[in-house]
């Protein structure tokens, strides 16, 4: 199944990304995708939101800091 222009997802960085080789998030409805930039062609990850949601908890909150 091929998507429309409208409905391709809109992929995004981090900022502090220099290089070719970073991951990209992008989101749909109801959903959150999550890819390698240097394999853009590959299946991404698929996260609900809620799970997205709970894993940016988490990142703000210092749980996977060493």
């Amino acid at each position: 199944m091929t998507m429309s222009t409208e409905q391709q997802p809109q992929w995004r960085h981090s900022s502090y990304c220099g290089t070719n080789a970073c991951v990209e998030v992008a989101q749909i409805p109801g959903s959150v995708l999550l890819r390698d930039s240097k394999n853009p062609d590959v299946a991404p990850f698929v996260f609900s939101t809620a799970e997205w949601t709970a894993f940016m908890k988490g990142v703000q909150a210092g749980e996977f800091s060493q």
